[in-house]
């Protein structure tokens, strides 16, 4: 092998480097990742509320770095004492790597002496040098350092963060598969859009984009349990059913708004709020909308629903359901109700509208998000009033804890639980006086404390979260009235796939058969389907010159007539020169009786009858005429 090896580099030195297959370069994933490293500052960490930058390493990746040291300090130290040509090298690279030199003062032989001991135990001695204030110092940051080791226990993944954009307003919900290879997103710009990490490359664009109801801001998605389909729940009435690749497959009915039971109609009559599919069954769904109700659908039949369930209101009326979710389990249903109640429902047999949980009042604004745990005791709840609530589905009558002082002005801010449930995280709104972005906040679930603050964007509010349990990454949607985005934060060290696929993917280049010549069009107006209208102006003058055309009237004639009009002769009109010539036109009926002239017409008729009177003359009598009213009066 070794001749084989040594025959083929002297022939391979014959040829030119340029000759042959030429190897691509590939960028270090360290550099990569060093790209989309978090810089933000806006951020506040610990539950001891110490304020600072984000941390450049997360936990996981200080003590995988500090190993990866450790060991490089442990082969060095057997080497043995390189002397004074060691030192050289630190001082020139800049960082001291391994223990810290022995102070001046000390022999070799007790650093030989402390070797056989085992090892030195503790943190080393401080050089001569060093004064009492730098003690205290390195005392000071290796209590914030201790501080930050207790928040990030948690080992959230919080190094490193890639942007999905595309959206022109805020992003309202997102919904991560189970797999976690598709991300969806929807938002006020009434668009839904979809990213595959598998798919992706650094460019981070969406593969399918689409409008599931115009005109209606998207409120809710959801996938199915086999990640199959998903839902999708809008402004509108109807919710959708779509496909994984974005292709619809059904519509549910929309009921009878002039029906005024709503049990008697076969669909929402208004605006949806929420929705989710069971996490069970594929064939389940659960729906939520401002006419009042909560509904259960069967995937396989749009047409009507399996059931309609009521809230319990205090006055008789139509109170909107702003919000549903599911039990782990699918066994029970939460609502948040517009008066600031919680109802929740168990799924039994012959279960109805009537609540088997209902806590009046558990907040004093509308609810923004419900979550049950895994283990079916914890119920949070996120409402408008700026609060976050911690209800035990045991004990409801009062909350466990109440974390307030989180802002919120989006009816699509969630509450959502980490892999494990150890922790609690929401997002908060961005306030016009206030200087602090849009935060992500992280709460102990046991000791139900802050443990951190994370400085989302300093100018966008967040809505949504998630914290995916096979990626490991955290998901969280931002945005305002003018864009929308949603950030994933992960951890090289801790995270796996998802945004580290598409991360290391570099844009594929374009080829030779990529290249496209634009063909150069020289006579654009040969159709008429594209040639610009012509001017109409000449064609205007010339109608208005056309008598017939533009419907002028006639000029009166000066002089002998012509062209079949008269003329005006002797200078007046036809009606004015017969008028001249001795009173043609006379009319006399004015000065006349009508009586009497309709008389001297009878002895004509008589003698020379024209018309009926031919044909009864024979056996008609002869007729006569009254006499004048005015004879008989004299």
């Amino acid at each position: 092998m070794e001749d084989e090896a040594e025959i083929y580099d002297g022939i391979r030195a014959q040829f030119p480097l340029t000759f042959g297959k030429q190897s691509k370069l590939q960028t270090p994933l360290e550099s990569i990742h060093k790209a989309t490293r978090r810089t933000d500052p806006a951020a506040e960490s610990d539950g001891a509320t110490t304020s600072g930058s984000l941390p450049a390493l997360s936990a996981g990746s200080r003590s995988w770095i500090e190993s990866v040291r450790g060991k490089g300090n442990t082969k060095r130290s057997k080497q043995g004492d390189v002397g004074p040509i060691q030192v050289e090298e630190e001082e020139e690279d800049g960082v001291m790597v391994g223990p810290p030199r022995p102070p001046g003062g000390m022999n070799v032989g007790d650093e030989d002496q402390e070797e056989e001991d085992g090892g030195m135990i503790g943190p080393p001695r401080p050089p001569g040098g060093v004064r009492m204030d730098d003690s205290d110092e390195d005392e000071e940051e290796e209590e914030e350092e201790e501080e930050e080791d207790e928040g990030n226990r948690f080992r959230i993944p919080l190094s490193n963060e890639i942007v999905l954009k595309g959206h022109t307003k805020v992003v309202s919900t997102l919904a991560v598969d189970h797999t976690g290879s598709r991300v969806l997103s929807g938002s006020y710009d009434y668009s839904v859009r979809m990213y595959d990490f598998q798919g992706m490359n650094a460019r981070l664009a969406s593969f399918r984009q689409f409008e599931p109801f115009e005109g209606h801001q998207v409120r809710a998605l959801s996938w199915s349990p086999t990640s199959g389909y998903f839902l999708c729940v809008t402004g509108s009435a109807q919710a959708k059913i779509y496909d994984r690749n974005g292709l619809t497959i059904g519509e549910f009915i929309k009921g009878d708004m002039y029906i005024r039971d709503l049990k008697n109609t076969k669909g929402h009559i208004s605006g949806l709020t929420c929705g989710e599919w069971h996490p069970k069954t594929k064939e389940t769904i659960l729906t939520s909308s401002e006419d009042g109700s909560l509904r259960v659908w069967d995937v396989n039949d749009f047409k009507s629903q399996k059931q309609v369930i009521k809230p319990k209101l205090q006055r008789p009326g139509r109170v909107p359901v702003t919000t549903c979710a599911w039990d782990r389990e699918g066994k029970s249903i939460a609502g948040g109700i517009g008066d600031g109640s919680i109802q929740v429902w168990n799924l039994k047999p012959g279960w109805g509208s009537r609540p088997d949980i209902h806590v009046e009042k558990a907040h004093s604004d509308d609810i923004t998000g419900l979550k049950f745990s895994s283990d079916g005791r914890l119920l949070l709840s996120r409402s408008f009033d700026s609060t976050l609530k911690v209800w035990d589905l045991r004990q409801m009558k009062q909350s466990l804890k109440v974390f307030d002082e989180l802002p919120n002005n989006y009816a699509q801010t969630n509450v959502s639980f980490s892999p494990d449930e150890q922790l609690i995280l929401t997002g908060t709104s961005v306030e016009r006086e206030s200087s602090t972005g849009g935060l992500l906040c992280f709460y102990d679930r046991e000791k139900l404390e802050l443990v951190s603050r994370v400085g989302i964007s300093p100018s966008y509010t967040v809505v949504q979260c998630s914290w995916h349990p096979k990626l490991n990454q955290v998901f969280a949607t931002v945005g305002d009235k003018s864009q929308g985005e949603t950030r994933v934060l992960y951890d090289p060290t801790l995270s796996e796939r998802g945004a580290l696929v598409c991360v290391a993917r570099a844009p594929r280049k374009k080829s030779v058969d990529d290249f496209e010549v634009n063909p150069v069009i020289h006579n654009p107006h040969a159709l008429p389907l594209f040639r610009d209208q012509p001017s109409r102006k000449r064609q205007r003058e010339k109608m208005l010159k056309d008598p017939f055309k533009s419907h002028k009237p006639e000029v009166p004639i000066n002089g002998p007539g012509h062209g079949g009009r008269t003329g005006t002769t002797k200078g007046s009109l036809l009606t004015q020169y017969l008028l001249k010539q001795g009173g043609m036109l006379k009319e006399t009926w004015m000065e006349e009786d009508p009586r009497e002239a309709i008389l001297k017409y009878a002895d004509v008729a008589a003698k020379d009858p024209k018309f009926i009177s031919p044909a009864y003359a024979e056996t008609q009598p002869q007729p006569f005429f009254a006499k004048s009213d005015s004879e008989e009066e004299e």
